[in-house]
């Protein structure tokens, strides 16, 4: 595509999908521009970029909505000192996104491959404020914690009561709970040692974590 191709689907992807879903917060509409979507697509979808739909990256993974991304990271509501947990890194995009308003991000991927792209695809861009994991991240990654936010970039049954016990107080927590097709897009805040507030977002259907802990099931 073009560069000028590009920066009209840009500009077409902020003003038709995402204003039009709520994303209004100056921040991080300036932050979509900032932030080159097309260099984290997988080089056969470049000109789905700014399409409406969640692009695969191999691996039976794939990238989330551009409107589905932009509103989970105003949901956030990022500061400059936050440290933040992602789980899910894909192809990096999401990552560079949140890396750029908080102070750190802790990023982990259960593909080792896809872990290796998003590698390429940060540094591409000099972002240096990202630490990179491979393992299985659905319980939290203790290892790093405590986060003032967690962000899951797939959607769980059930949320493992685990992670919250990662946030630090006044934390936030952002994640998609349920099964298809009834999902809600969920935030929860630690407001104090034992006091969790969680606020139903919106709803949405977003593809299952790779190995998100899944309800008992009954059996007669």
């Amino acid at each position: 595509m073009m560069n000028t191709d590009l920066e009209q689907s840009r500009f077409n992807m902020i003003e038709q999908q995402i204003r039009t879903w709520e994303v209004l917060d100056p921040v991080v509409l300036a932050l979509l521009k900032d932030v080159p979507r097309e260099d984290f697509v997988p080089p056969q979808y470049l000109g789905l970029a700014f399409a409406d739909l969640e692009i695969p990256i191999g691996y039976g993974q794939s990238m989330l909505s551009p409107k589905m991304e932009a509103r989970i990271v105003q949901s956030l509501g990022l500061k400059k000192t936050d440290k933040v947990l992602e789980i899910g890194t894909g192809s990096g995009y999401m990552t560079a996104l949140l890396a750029k308003l908080a102070q750190q991000v802790v990023s982990v991927e259960c593909v080792p491959e896809l872990t290796a792209t998003a590698r390429k695809n940060l540094e591409r861009h000099d972002i240096a404020n990202v630490t990179l994991a491979t393992g299985n991240g659905a319980l939290g990654w203790s290892a790093n914690a405590p986060y003032d936010v967690i962000v899951l970039t797939g959607s769980v049954p059930v949320l493992p009561s685990g992670l919250q016990q990662q946030l630090t107080i006044g934390g936030r927590l952002f994640a998609v709970i349920g099964e298809a097709p009834v999902m809600e897009a969920t935030l929860i805040r630690r407001v104090a040692e034992q006091v969790f507030r969680s606020d139903v977002l919106f709803e949405t259907c977003v593809p299952e974590l790779t190995g998100a802990p899944q309800p008992e099931r009954f059996s007669f």
